[in-house]
C-alpha cells in the first residue's frame, strides 16, 4: 500500500508539493495503517480566509467526515485567533480549511498546528515553504503539543522528497516533546546528518511559522514585516468592513 501511495503521488494522482510555496497551503502528515504495518502519509491542506464572521469552519465536519477530536482542534484555532489577534474587537473573518483529496473519516487533533499555519498564511498573505511538512497538536495559547506516529509521520515524508530529489531544503516540523521519540531508519539519519533533510522541534506556533515563512513572527506591538503584524492589519481591515458604521444607508 505504501508503494501505491508513493506512485499516486510521484504520478500526480494525489497532489503533494515538496518544493516551491504557496499561500494558504501546508503539508500535513497522517498515519495509515495495514494489520501490523503503519506508514506515514503527507496530506496537503489548504485555507481561504475572507469577510464574515463565522469563524474557522471545518468542511470536514460540514460533510460529516470529521471526528470528535478533529472537531475540538479546530474550535482551539478560533480560540487561539480571537485571544491572539481579536482581545478589543470582534474576530470579523471566516476561514475555511480542508484536508485535501481525504474521502474518509477523519479524527484526532494531530494536524491542528498544520492547519492554523496555514490560516496565518493565507490572512497574512505570506506563501509557505512547501518542501516542509507539520505536525503537532496545538491549545488555545499557540503552544505546541506532542502527538502520535512521528517516526512514521517524518519517514513517510522523506521517502516522498527522496523519491521526488532531495534539496536540502526539506524537512519536518514536529513537537518539541517527541524528539524523544525518535528511532528513524538509517537512510533517514544519514540525510539529516548530511543536511539534505531536516527536523525541527518546535515549541511554540511562533517558532514554527518562522521556519515555514521565514519571516519573524513578531512581538507585540507586532513590526510591520512580520507575519503576526500581517495578520493583525489583515484582521482589522475585515473588523472595519464588517462594521455597520462602513456602510452607512
Amino acid at each position: 500500500m505504501r508503494e501505491k501511495v508513493l506512485q499516486q503521488i510521484l504520478d500526480g494522482t494525489i497532489l503533494v508539493d515538496v518544493s516551491g510555496e504557496r499561500v494558504g497551503q501546508v503539508n500535513g502528515l497522517a498515519v495509515l495503517s495495514t494489520g501490523d504495518y503503519a506508514f506515514g502519509e503527507p496530506h496537503r491542506i489548504t485555507a481561504r480566509t475572507y469577510a464574515g464572521r463565522r469563524g474557522v469552519i471545518n468542511v470536514e465536519r460540514e460533510t460529516a467526515l470529521s471526528g470528535h477530536i478533529h472537531d475540538k482542534g479546530l474550535l482551539i484555532l478560533g480560540a487561539y485567533l480571537a485571544g491572539e489577534f481579536a482581545v478589543d474587537e470582534p474576530l470579523s473573518v471566516t476561514a475555511t480549511l480542508v484536508f485535501e483529496q481525504t474521502y474518509t473519516m477523519i479524527d484526532g487533533d494531530s494536524a491542528s498546528s498544520t492547519e492554523l499555519y496555514a490560516i496565518l498564511s493565507s490572512l497574512s498573505a505570506v506563501p509557505i515553504q512547501q518542501g516542509i511538512a507539520v505536525t503537532g497538536s496545538v491549545n488555545q495559547f499557540g503552544e505546541i503539543q506532542p502527538i502520535g506516529g512521528v517516526n512514521e509521520k517524518i519517514e513517510g515524508f522523506f521517502y516522498i522528497c527522496r523519491a521526488k530529489g532531495l534539496t536540502g531544503t526539506q524537512g519536518v516540523i514536529i513537537p518539541k516533546q517527541n524528539v524523544r521519540h525518535l528511532f528513524l531508519s538509517r537512510p533517514v539519519r544519514e540525510a539529516v546528518q548530511a543536511g539534505m533533510f531536516h527536523i525541527w522541534p518546535v515549541a511554540h506556533v511562533s517558532e514554527g511559522i518562522e521556519i515555514l515563512t521565514g519571516l519573524p513572527a513578531g512581538d507585540r506591538p507586532f513590526g510591520e514585516n512580520t507575519v503576526f503584524g500581517k495578520v493583525e492589519r489583515r484582521l482589522r481591515s475585515l473588523a472595519q468592513a464588517a462594521s455597520p458604521t462602513a456602510h452607512p444607508a
